[in-house]
């Protein structure tokens, strides 16, 4: 078969690699590229920030889905389902499949995410390759199979059991507990959030999880999973046993301990890997110009050892906002857009939000140090009520905010966000910002038109409000005419509030 330079095969067919697609779509039209998309589940790409939502019925998979394979293969792109890479020959530039078709590129991407870490657990089988790798009543919560098991525990008012405590652990045990299951968090760490946040801001969330009726075991050691004879005779979860000999009794365990970037058949065909697939500044694997990685997969260090943006790379970062802008990246460069003349700027550090209905917590940069801390150069300002479920911390270098926490206190929380990605200087009176939340808070900020509503897809709050003027009255409108709120679905509260300051007159 011949090899054809503008061929190119995405393997994966997530919401990253349905991005690149769309973006490559155009030039697929018109004839100058064509394009393979090999997925390995049987259904199209959705989002998969949104799998909690859909297992506790707050969304459909319809309204999650992000590509179409129906309008992809009339525009002329081959699209497999359910199929599995069995290895990559880039000698020969070609792609074999499991059920042995063999597919040519010119370019390939791997767009093959991450899978969700299994813990050593008797009990619990962690090869992902193995054909049952998680017994019944035990899921990651990653696919719309394990949605679908979660529902059914929540619509039966079940014992949902979460190990993990991390910023999807909670949002998944706050969202099935809201919908009425008996939920249960254990964690490892001393307090909740514990790679994000400092101890007085984790012992303040762990109340709030408390005060919504969510139990939580901190410090514990899970060894293993007790299993019963469930009604069918069928070995079942019924338990999650700790080191001490206690078990916390469930229905369901929902593991949340983290992903791992996929990289087995990057390696398999001798890419260098090391937390994901490497690549340089163009997405482009080493010593390969003709192979490409992005999104949760990827990992940007490029062969210059003196670069300070690869200095300071911490890994794929396992967002979808910056897997989007590298999809959109990467399809200009793969069509020769002027676009892409320039590298992709490195992302900066993400603003981590636990997106929940009355806990909201917004953290970024470093937080470790206290106020009392004799660092040169850093202050640090901390104000905490864990009475009401309140704390706030901000640190600064030369007055401009560096890092900062705040846990329910919303309107300081979306101020300082906008603080620190602007890089800006903090006003000279701290508590200026908690009055955002107080009695007077109607004197708050002034609107910004430029400010970045949707983190996810990149949209200023302009963007959204040229749309509303433009006739769009719902969040689904404006996704469908800007992309906001697309991602992570943490902007869903901004964007109806800013359909309602328009429409408030009327």
């Amino acid at each position: 078969m011949t090899i054809s330079p503008n061929h190119v095969v995405i393997v994966g067919y997530g919401p990253v690699a349905a991005r690149l697609a769309d973006e490559l779509l155009p030039s697929v039209r018109r004839g100058e590229l064509s394009l393979t998309i090999i997925g390995e589940e049987s259904s199209a790409a959705y989002n998969r920030v949104l799998v909690a939502d859909l297992g506790v019925g707050r969304t459909t998979a319809e309204a999650i889905s992000v590509s179409d394979p129906a309008e992809l293969a009339a525009a002329g792109v081959a699209v497999h389902l359910d199929a599995c890479v069995r290895r990559v020959d880039r000698a020969r530039q070609g792609v074999l499949l499991a059920d042995g078709t063999w597919i040519n590129y010119g370019k390939l991407v791997f767009a093959t995410g991450a899978r969700p870490v299994v813990p050593t657990l008797h009990g619990l089988n962690p090869d992902p390759a193995a054909r049952v790798p998680l017994p019944r009543g035990v899921i990651a919560l990653r696919n719309l199979a394990d949605a679908a098991v979660l529902h059914n525990a929540v619509e039966r008012r079940q014992r949902v059991v979460v190990l993990g405590g991390g910023i999807l652990g909670l949002e998944a045990a706050l969202a099935a507990r809201d919908e009425g299951a008996e939920v249960t968090v254990v964690h490892h760490g001393a307090h909740t959030l514990g790679r994000s946040i400092d101890a007085g801001a984790g012992h303040t969330v762990a109340a709030a999880l408390r005060a919504r009726g969510i139990t939580v075991v901190s410090q514990a050691r899970a060894v293993g999973v007790n299993m019963t004879d469930g009604t069918d005779g069928n070995p079942t979860f019924s338990g999650l046993l700790q080191e001490n000999g206690s078990v916390v009794a469930g229905d369901l365990l929902v593991l949340s301990c983290g992903v791992r970037p996929r990289v087995e058949v990057a390696e398999g065909a001798g890419l260098a890997t090391d937390r994901g697939i490497l690549v340089n500044h163009s997405m482009a694997a080493h010593h390969d110009p003709n192979v490409f990685a992005m999104g949760d997969c990827a990992e940007i260090r490029c062969l210059d050892a003196d670069c300070p943006e690869c200095a300071a790379g911490t890994g794929p970062l396992g967002l979808i906002g910056p897997g989007w802008r590298q999809a959109e990246w990467l399809a200009a460069f793969l069509m020769d857009n002027p676009a892409a003349s320039t590298p992709l700027p490195a992302e900066r550090a993400p603003v981590m939000m636990l997106k929940a209905r009355g806990v909201d917590v917004a953290v970024a940069g470093d937080v470790a140090a206290g106020p009392f801390d004799d660092i040169p150069g850093l202050s640090v300002s901390l104000w905490a009520d864990p009475e009401h479920g309140k704390y706030v911390k901000m640190s600064t270098r030369g007055g401009v905010l560096c890092g900062f926490i705040s846990v329910g206190m919303p309107r300081t929380g979306a101020e300082l966000t906008l603080l620190f990605e602007r890089g800006a200087e903090l006003p000279a009176d701290r508590s200026a910002l908690l009055r955002l939340d107080g009695p007077d808070r109607e004197m708050a900020t002034v609107a910004d038109p430029a400010r970045t509503v949707c983190r996810c897809a990149g949209v200023a709050e302009e963007t959204i409000t040229a749309a509303v003027v433009g006739g769009c009255s719902s969040v689904q409108e404006i996704s469908a005419a800007t992309r906001a709120g697309t991602g992570c679905g943490g902007c869903h509260s901004d964007l109806k509030n800013l359909i309602e300051a328009h429409f408030a007159p009327a």
